[in-house]
């Protein structure tokens, strides 16, 4: 099996709002069983990130690597800049609420989820 190799800043996409992410790597951590997975990510911000209030049922960790951006975490505002990591436990309300225009923030995020759900649950509107 060849193994995966890329450049995370290569074709660099540029979304007119929200972000858009890139799956770049998806490991099952128990083969032929239900649960557990573990999936890393780029995402590129545009300047207008969608007012979307996430509780995702996995543990994330995050870091900026390029760019400049505001969170909303868990009632807390946390400012970001190139390579300023969190990590955002399971069920921790979170949202990004503003990301600098020039340069682009481009993040990777590293999902670990422990029972093999995937999906998050965006709510609209503010906490």
């Amino acid at each position: 099996m060849p193994l995966p190799t890329g450049n995370l800043f290569a074709e660099l996409p540029s979304p007119q709002a929200g972000e858009v992410f890139a799956d770049l790597l998806r490991l099952d951590l128990k083969p032929g069983q239900a649960g557990g997975q573990v999936w890393i990510e780029r995402i590129v911000s545009s300047a207008t990130p969608e007012p979307v209030l996430y509780d995702q049922p996995q543990d994330e960790w995050v870091v900026l690597l390029q760019g400049r951006a505001r969170l909303w975490v868990d009632g807390a505002e946390r400012v970001l800049g190139p390579g300023d990591y969190l990590f955002i436990p399971a069920h921790t309300q979170h949202r990004v609420l503003e990301t600098s225009v020039e340069p682009r923030c481009v993040w990777l995020a590293v999902h670990i989820d422990r029972g093999g759900s995937r999906e998050a649950t965006p709510q609209t509107g503010k906490p």
